[in-house]
């Protein structure tokens, strides 16, 4: 058997795929939206030492497969690659083919993370969070456009731009927060500070920006200077469970919760409860995982997505990202939470949920944006990071926008009130946002 047809078996013969070998093989569709190209027998080292997605992932990062034409209809159509790579039959046929070639089992690439230490001590979430975010804010402003905001965009028409999308996005959570001048706020997790500066401009307020990534709160450092804004915008590199100096009028954190970790998940809420005033309010926006996680809990879901989000998001005893590419290339100790989870656990240490919002297919879109960017800019984004972390982020990137479109990912945005004594919520009786 070649290279290539061995391949077609794991991506699905009858999909929109080709595969194409070093070998000279090819197999599957005569005129594909995507191609699947094995570079080498490594690629097929790769597997053999980590059968499944973890295998398929290193051998992509170290460009010994490479993904061509549509990557979104390839994963769609790949999503149940992993299954069929760990098949005992088929990877006892890739011996058979590799195993003369290789002389050794090829190592791991580089810009895999090995996290040392008590998961989500400190030290731990610093490192973690340093692999992810401190790889070059040069590269960061090419995928994600001028305005530096790396979360989920809120798209007033599927027409607006990422730009306006993410000003969108952020007068939506300045409204929800309910924003007047004067009003201090925390930015828990403020990357770049485009929000907080977003808010001091258009609203008034005094902010200060957390961030444990020292790259980001550098440049969102520079950032506030250059806006004007250093005597109204505060940027810190602080970790969240060492802020002591509330209250604030308003708490926002946007993409920062999927990074707290279960086991600190109470404190976390905990905290911020604390730095609230009574009456003040929390506006939680964070990846979760779908409220399912079988075929036979979800009307209407095939077997072949329910275990799509096991491997993405875990099964609904934990809450741990099991899906080995990402935790080992992208968010380590990344961790989800399905959203009435959240909802339950905000309001265990004291805040009432008010309001609930899914941005599922928004993600999707503003995910599709930052791949377009970062491949429109190839060339120069391998100025700035290697070609295997770059790699890395267009694949998460893309595979997560298929994720948000098919609902094997989910996110939302949770508006929590810290009710006074008299436990007046401080709303008005209508959403005025």
């Amino acid at each position: 058997m070649d290279v290539a047809t061995l391949a077609i078996r794991a991506v699905g013969q009858d999909g929109p795929v080709r595969v194409e070998a070093y070998d000279g093989s090819s197999a599957g569709a005569t005129d594909p939206l995507a191609t699947l190209i094995v570079r080498s027998p490594q690629a097929l080292g790769h597997l053999l030492a980590h059968p499944g997605e973890l295998g398929f992932a290193r051998a992509y990062v170290s460009g010994e497969i490479d993904l061509e034409g549509d990557l979104y209809a390839l994963l769609s159509w790949g999503a149940e690659l992993s299954p069929r790579i760990t098949d005992v039959r088929w990877l006892a046929s890739l011996l058979r083919i590799a195993g003369p070639q290789l002389r050794h089992l090829p190592p791991a690439p580089p810009e895999e993370a090995h996290q040392k230490g008590w998961r989500h001590s400190k030290s731990r979430d610093a490192a973690s969070i340093s692999h992810h975010y401190d790889v070059s804010n040069d590269f960061y402003r090419l995928v994600l456009g001028p305005s530096l905001t790396y979360s989920c965009a809120v798209f007033p028409t599927a027409q607006a731009t990422l730009e306006e999308a993410q000003a969108t996005k952020h007068e939506l959570i300045c409204r929800k927060l309910g924003l007047k001048p004067g009003d201090r706020m925390l930015d828990v997790g403020s990357g770049w500070g485009s929000l907080l500066m977003h808010a001091a401009q258009k609203h008034g307020v005094n902010g200060i920006g957390i961030t444990i990534s020292r790259e980001q709160a550098d440049l969102a450092k520079s950032r506030v200077v250059d806006a004007g804004l250093d005597g109204q915008v505060e940027i810190r590199l602080q970790d969240y469970r060492d802020v002591v100096d509330g209250p604030f009028d308003a708490i926002s954190s946007v993409g920062m919760f999927e990074h707290v970790g279960r086991a600190k998940f109470e404190i976390y809420a905990r905290r911020l409860h604390q730095l609230l005033r009574p009456g003040g309010r929390l506006l939680n926006h964070a990846i979760s995982r779908p409220g399912f996680t079988h075929a036979d809990s979800a009307v209407g879901r095939t077997k072949a997505t329910a275990r799509r989000v096991a491997w993405a998001v875990g099964s609904s005893k934990h809450t741990r990202t099991e899906s080995p590419f990402i935790q080992r290339y992208v968010f380590p100790d990344g961790e989800l939470q399905e959203v009435g989870s959240v909802v339950s656990l905000l309001q265990e240490q004291g805040f009432e949920v008010r309001h609930v919002e899914s941005l599922r297919e928004h993600y999707a879109l503003t995910l599709r944006q930052w791949v377009n960017n970062l491949e429109t800019n190839w060339d120069e984004a391998l100025q700035y990071v290697s070609e295997g972390r770059a790699r890395v982020w267009r694949l998460y990137m893309a595979v997560s926008a298929v994720g948000f479109e098919e609902n094997w990912l989910a996110v939302h945005q949770v508006l929590a009130v810290k009710p006074d004594e008299k436990w007046q919520s401080g709303l008005p009786l209508r959403p005025d946002f």
